[in-house]
């Protein structure tokens, strides 16, 4: 895709799991978090800025729907990251929410062709 770049995941072999095409974007992680790579970030209707994702939020991002592609740190304000947001990843790998498990988020990711092994 013309005009798209992608950030070399420190443990790319780890985090990807199958050769399903991937696909990424840059989105904005909401401020006060530190999330590594691999985290399952939803998105915060309200703002459209994304957080990880826990069952009990109650503000949309209690839906995952995008996996951080790279360690980030918006302790300070809100920040711009790059996300997974099609292909194979291995649940191993995945940082996630409270209340979340490989089931919920295994059929939330696959309706945006995110598929967990």
């Amino acid at each position: 895709m013309s005009g798209m770049t992608t950030t070399a995941h420190p443990q790319v072999a780890r985090l990807l799991a199958g050769d399903f095409p991937t696909r990424f974007m840059t989105v904005t992680i909401e401020a006060g978090q530190v999330q590594p790579a691999g985290a399952a970030l939803g998105e915060v209707t309200a703002s459209s800025e994304y957080k990880l994702s826990a069952t009990g939020a109650g503000d949309g991002s209690e839906t995952p729907s995008v996996v951080l592609w790279e360690d980030v740190d918006a302790s300070g304000g809100a920040v711009e990251a790059e996300v997974l947001i099609c292909g194979d990843v291995r649940f191993s790998e995945l940082t996630l929410g409270s209340g979340h498990t490989e089931t919920s988020v295994k059929k939330a990711f696959r309706s945006v062709s995110l598929f967990v092994r």
